[in-house]
């Protein structure tokens, strides 16, 4: 019976390892990354609204450097050349 249950115990163990869960840098990663982009939505619908086309274009450019930020500050997190920890903060106090 013991053997039973340390297998069945094994074999669970070895099915959630190869579900490949996120560890919790890449967690804080995906989130920068989804802050920054919920920002560039915001301002591309500002640019939507524009009513002029060269305002239209600044923000639009301005929304992709926000995107593009978000994706290289996500990038140094998983590549450990930025600590997690401090990435969130930065994040949250100033904006990208």
């Amino acid at each position: 019976m013991k053997t039973v249950v340390k297998s069945i115990a094994l074999a669970g163990l070895a099915t959630l390892a190869a579900c490949g869960g996120q560890t919790p840098t890449e967690n804080v990663a995906d989130n920068v990354e989804a802050v920054t982009d919920n920002q560039a939505d915001t301002i591309d619908a500002m640019a939507d609204n524009a009513t002029n086309d060269v305002v239209e274009e600044q923000l639009e450019n301005q929304a992709d450097a926000v995107r593009d930020a978000g994706e290289a500050k996500a990038d140094a997190i998983e590549n450990g050349a930025l600590n997690a920890a401090t990435a969130t903060n930065a994040t949250n106090s100033t904006g990208q």
